[in-house]
């Protein structure tokens, strides 16, 4: 049953918060009061020092829900958004943070139909379909609320071994956009941020072919990112330090898209 307006928590969903960039989120989010949905593909007997982290920071037994399960899966997806009706009856804060790499890298002329079909589905149809369910219970409200996208700087920087990849954040910028028009006069702003090179388990196999960049000059600031560095300006989002503005790319990435001579 959902819980009266008087009992409710601030409630924030972040997919694929279970390592990495979602976990720092919700790790931040915690800290600032919001109550927690995590989601991941792993058993929750293998996230129970995440739930409890997060309980601890929130100060709360019972602020973290875990959600097992791919959100490219119809089921699943169903799954979260009945949860969050029948349990809360509101969200304030979605991040769609779930998002795989390549399934190892081929030359863009060899990619066959099933080699982008699962990156695709979990990067860009699941977040959007998600979205897309979820986004009624996010409308005029009171407050404002907020979807959060997180997508990289592949988004425009081609990589010709990553096809699958880079179309999946494109992808989710113009995600970003539709949802930005169409939910802006209900109250709901959306934000794309962009993280560079981070550290995670995702950029674990080229560490040393980034360390190289990094130390060549790629980045005017130079040196990796870390997942704490998403974190923080979801929070600034969140506490509503942008509210004259939806549809905006917030690119985290040490300066990579600035173009210098």
């Amino acid at each position: 049953m959902a819980k009266s307006k008087a009992e409710r928590q601030k409630l924030a969903l972040v997919t694929g918060s279970t390592s990495g960039i979602g976990k720092a989120i919700a790790f931040s989010l915690a800290r600032q009061g919001f109550s927690l949905i995590t989601n991941g593909r792993r058993g929750k007997e293998k996230v129970r020092d995440i739930i409890n982290k997060i309980e601890e920071l929130n100060g709360r037994k019972d602020s973290c829900l875990y959600i097992r399960g791919d959100i490219s899966k119809e089921t699943v997806r169903a799954r979260i958004v009945n949860t969050i009706n029948e349990t809360y009856g509101h969200l304030n804060i979605l991040v769609n943070n779930a998002g795989i790499a390549t399934q190892g890298r081929k030359d863009i002329l060899e990619l066959r139909q099933g080699d982008i079909l699962k990156v695709l589905g979990v990067n860009l149809v699941g977040p959007f379909l998600l979205t897309s369910a979820l986004s009624g219970l996010m409308c005029d409200s009171e407050e404002t609320n907020y979807i959060i996208n997180i997508s990289s700087i592949s988004a425009y920087t081609a990589s010709t071994n990553r096809a699958d990849y880079c179309l999946s954040k494109a992808g989710m910028s113009m995600m970003t956009r539709l949802f930005a028009a169409r939910l802006a006069k209900h109250n709901v702003r959306v934000f794309e941020i962009r993280p560079g090179i981070i550290h995670t388990d995702m950029t674990k196999a080229v560490h040393e072919r980034y360390d190289r960049l990094i130390n060549d000059g790629l980045l005017p600031i130079s040196r990796w990112g870390e997942p704490e560095d998403i974190a923080s300006v979801v929070v600034s989002i969140s506490k509503g330090y942008y509210s004259y503005s939806t549809g905006e790319v917030i690119n985290i990435d040490g300066g990579f898209h600035l173009r210098r001579l």
